[in-house]
């Protein structure tokens, strides 16, 4: 059997969000999940496979077309993010345009949320919930052998008018088991990031889950149970990257930092090694110190993310961050200190958040002076303590995302928390933001001395022009799942 996995092109990507503009710069990313599928496919089972990232190789509908026509799948693959969806639904009416024997299956967070609404949409014969490396194969192999595809875990479709559900799917405890992400079948080389001075880049993840309760985490398919690999795995991995030519890795783990002996140990290995290459992590304030830093700085990592979300602690509780201010400023201070670049990120809108807050929050953005920052509106995602706040106290009058799952249509625009600001409002609390911290004289200085080359330079210019001209456009902001 000849299996295809698809990142789609984003050209009917929602309308909503923010306009998140440091992610919308990094340039193109490797798409993890489907390089997942693609190498435990490969593991498992004897099927040929395919990888075609439009995006990277920035092919529009009719390219694509003619790509999967000479591909001749009998199999198509995507993962469905619910702001990605009607993409992954124009890539399924073109592949059963193609053929309507072509199998088509859905897998990724929308699926996971909405199992049965992304069952019943035209194009798609499968839907797969949960983490697909082991219920993919499993779901091919049926398949193949022309058997009963309800044994696969996870599995749900169509069948004489009714929805079938297969065995629940079960979290992977072994994550050293998997194979590496099959980055060979992508254009690994276009990968690059507008924060890193090198190319190319690739991204990878070195846990799943996470064991902390932030009220607007939209990552729930991964578990609350924290599982991650071994030091030596994860190196392994590192090893093979930079064997091929990839110079930075940006770990894209939810929280790095929960456990300070492995990262530790991560540390170590990498330096035991002698291993030369960049890598950057996400973590938690409350979870750094000057131990940590320095072997961080030692082992080669270039930039620590920090989600911090608010500059006041009313708003951190609403949040459920767990943190404090005074985390915030040493984690910052000593990560400075250290020689890595720090980005912090930063909500406004949040519930029970007034201007006053979003201008004390602004004010604490600055005060830190990390290299960069990230400043999104709050959007309640589907299955979040949010969103469900906001369904039971009223400040949504329907279940919208419901809505949209079951009549996925142009033009939808996800409401964020309009409890004290419109969305003018909030679009001009974000616009000001950028311009405020974007445009000191101190950051154009500090970044006119990074730039490395005419691409680069180029870069920061037009990621200036859409810190001048944001807000006119309402995007959402991007969610990494498997």
């Amino acid at each position: 059997m000849k299996v295809v996995l698809v990142n789609p092109p984003r050209d009917h990507e929602l309308v909503g969000n923010n306009p998140a503009l440091i992610d919308e710069e990094r340039g193109f990313n490797p798409p993890l999940g489907l390089l997942y599928l693609a190498s435990s496919l490969l593991d498992l089972t004897s099927h040929e496979v395919e990888v075609i990232d439009a995006q990277a190789e920035e092919l529009d509908y009719p390219a694509l077309k003619s790509r999967l026509e000479g591909a001749r799948p009998d199999l198509v693959g995507v993962t469905a993010m619910t702001f990605t969806l009607l993409d992954v639904l124009a890539v399924l009416r073109l592949v059963k345009e193609i053929s309507p024997e072509i199998v088509t299956v859905a897998g990724g967070i929308h699926a996971f949320l909405f199992p049965e609404e992304t069952a019943a949409l035209e194009g798609v014969d499968f839907v797969l919930r949960g983490e697909g490396e082991r219920g993919f194969a499993a779901l091919v192999e049926e398949i193949a052998r022309g058997r009963r595809p309800e044994s696969a875990p996870g599995v749900v479709f169509r069948r004489e008018g009714g929805i079938v559900t297969g065995p629940p799917p079960a979290l992977i405890e072994d994550l050293d088991a998997l194979p590496f992400p099959a980055r060979r079948l992508t254009p690994w080389k276009k990968y690059t990031s507008v924060l890193s001075r090198v190319s190319p880049i690739t991204t990878m993840f070195t846990s799943r889950g996470c064991p902390y309760r932030c009220s607007f985490c939209s990552r729930p398919h991964l578990g609350k149970t924290f599982r991650f690999r071994s030091p030596a795995n994860v190196v392994d991995e590192m090893e093979e990257c930079r064997e091929m030519g990839i110079r930075e890795v940006f770990i894209y783990d939810d929280t790095f930092s929960v456990s300070r002996p492995r990262m530790m140990e991560i540390c170590r290995e990498i330096s035991k090694r002698g291993l030369e290459i960049g890598w950057d992590i996400r973590a938690r304030v409350d979870s750094v110190d000057e131990e940590v830093l320095d072997n961080l700085k030692r082992a080669g990592c270039q930039r620590i993310h920090y989600g911090i979300e608010a500059g006041t602690e009313k708003i951190l509780k609403v949040l459920n961050k767990g943190i404090t201010l005074e985390q915030a400023r040493r984690a910052v201070s000593l990560t400075k200190k250290a020689g890595i670049q720090s980005l912090a990120y930063f909500m406004i809108g949040s519930p029970t958040e007034n201007r006053e807050d979003v201008r004390k929050t602004i004010d604490f953005a600055m005060e830190l002076d990390p290299d960069f920052i990230h400043v999104t509106i709050t959007t309640p995602f589907p299955a979040t303590e949010i969103y469900r706040r906001g369904l039971r106290e009223g400040v949504f009058s329907e279940d919208h995302w419901l809505r949209f799952a079951r009549d996925p249509k142009p033009g939808f625009n996800p409401p964020y928390w309009n409890e004290n600001f419109s969305d003018r409002e909030l679009q001009e609390l974000l616009r000001s933001a950028y311009r405020r911290f974007y445009s000191r004289p101190r950051f154009v200085i500090q970044e006119l001395g990074r730039i490395r080359s005419f691409r680069a330079l180029f870069s920061r210019v037009r990621t200036g022009w859409k810190i001048l001209t944001m807000g006119k456009e309402r995007k959402v902001d991007k969610m990494i799942s498997l």
